[in-house]
């Protein structure tokens, strides 16, 4: 398996369409991240759930996903499910993102996500950060449309377990979905962790990035 380094990761963005999608897609990921690099800053945009219990959640679980990060968070009330119709808002959530940080990684979901919500915000961020490196993950769900990723983050044994734990104590609303638990979490990294010779691992689609193999 190829590897390539990010180099120096001094701040990040982690951007969810929902509470819940940047842990989901990327906790794993976040997890190893911050426990590498203490003091590493994040800046994490979510567009819906404020003012709810969502939020709350949110605020606890990303606490716990980014040990030791200056962590920054805001959450929109963009309602649920409904981000076309609401693109002026969320263009300008981004956009304002943007002039607050100027990131070496950003955590986004992928463009051919099946969901509206978490595509509309895929196809915004690679046009508000058009010289960033995006790493798009992925979410299991009802739809299927979990594809052929491009890049992995390989996740210890241990952070893959810290990552199912902590979703399970900080979502509560959604232990009732048939889909939200720890089979599903834990096999899918099992699959994307075989794929690149690791035990477990979150896996990312990567559109466009620039190498530097003379450097």
């Amino acid at each position: 398996m190829i590897r390539l380094g990010a180099g120096p990761l001094d701040r990040i963005v982690a951007v969810g369409a929902h509470c819940d999608d940047i842990a989901i897609g990327a906790g794993g990921t976040l997890l190893t991240l911050c426990q590498a690099r203490p003091g590493i800053s994040v800046d994490a945009l979510v567009l819906s759930g404020g003012g709810t219990e969502r939020e709350q959640e949110e605020q606890a679980a990303l606490a716990a996903f980014c040990p030791g990060a200056d962590l920054r968070l805001t959450v929109h009330k963009l309602p649920d499910g409904r981000l076309p119709a609401h693109w002026e808002e969320a263009k300008a959530a981004v956009e304002e993102l943007r002039e607050q940080t100027d990131p070496d990684l950003i955590l986004a979901p992928r463009t051919e996500d099946a969901h509206q919500d978490h595509r509309g915000l895929a196809k915004l961020m690679t046009t508000a950060f058009r010289d960033h490196l995006v790493l798009g993950y992925e979410i299991v769900k009802w739809d299927g449309d979990l594809g052929r990723p491009t890049a992995y983050q390989p996740l210890s044994p241990d952070t893959a377990e810290q990552k199912v734990r902590l979703l399970q104590e900080h979502y509560p609303s959604q232990r009732h979905r048939p889909w939200y638990d720890r089979e599903a979490f834990l096999g899918l990294a099992r699959i994307r962790g075989i794929e690149c010779h690791a035990h477990y691992a979150e896996a990312f689609a990567a559109t466009k990035l620039t190498l530097n193999l003379g450097g």
